[in-house]
């Protein structure tokens, strides 16, 4: 057993915990690893990029890519779970915990670009931003702070947009009109998306060199 503790956690509603319970009894009896379950997180991103691909022929897939967005966060609570659980939290396993987190942003964010549905390259810059929100919380770990979740898009919200946006799509399409000026409602998703990521870089990189500023001084 590690007696290696997550040097951060992000913070999840016990409500959202009590969901993974069970799982996580069943994969510590079950011998599945906390790794593994994080490497599945890419394989649901993966579904929820293809049925965002595919939408466009068929517009149902519009109502059942939200879904796998979900089930990747759910693994990605998962393995943590798992992981404190089991006694196997490891710095080795801090990474390939966050990594395939990285992974599936960009995986998610590629497919809803090539939907049809969208400007790509709107879809495009919303993953270079989730990604980019992410790297800034990771920052203030790397420099001997702490690690950042603050802000409003972080990686739950940017799932919850993009779920708005594909059920809005859906609903708009069977009316003919998927269009608010120039661009759709999947446009308008993702740039909320990134106008959020904006506010959650700018609100990290305040607490961080704030935490910094608060431990320099305390020298």
């Amino acid at each position: 057993m590690s007696n290696y503790e997550p040097t951060a956690r992000r913070p999840i509603a016990n409500v959202f915990r009590l969901t993974a319970n069970r799982a996580t009894q069943i994969c510590i009896a079950c011998g599945i690893s906390p790794d593994a379950i994080s490497c599945t997180s890419i394989v649901f991103a993966t579904a929820a990029a293809l049925c965002f691909w595919q939408s466009r022929s068929h517009p149902w897939l519009l109502l059942i890519a939200p879904a796998f967005c979900y089930l990747r966060l759910w693994c990605n609570m998962l393995d943590g779970m798992v992981a404190i659980a089991s006694g196997k939290a490891s710095p080795r396993g801090e990474i390939l915990n966050d990594l395939p987190d990285r992974v599936s942003d960009v995986v998610i964010f590629a497919g809803a670009a090539h939907s049809g549905w969208m400007h790509p390259l709107i879809g495009y810059w919303a993953a270079i931003f989730a990604v980019l929100t992410a790297y800034v919380g990771v920052l203030g770990q790397t420099v001997g702070s702490a690690r950042e979740f603050g802000g409003v898009m972080s990686k739950p919200w940017r799932m919850v947009m993009l779920h708005i946006g594909a059920w809005a799509t859906f609903a708009l399409s069977r009316r003919g009109q998927i269009n608010y000026g120039s661009l759709s409602v999947l446009d308008w998703s993702c740039l909320v998306v990134i106008a959020g990521c904006l506010q959650t870089i700018a609100v990290r990189l305040r607490s961080t060199f704030r935490r910094l500023r608060i431990k320099s001084n305390a020298r």
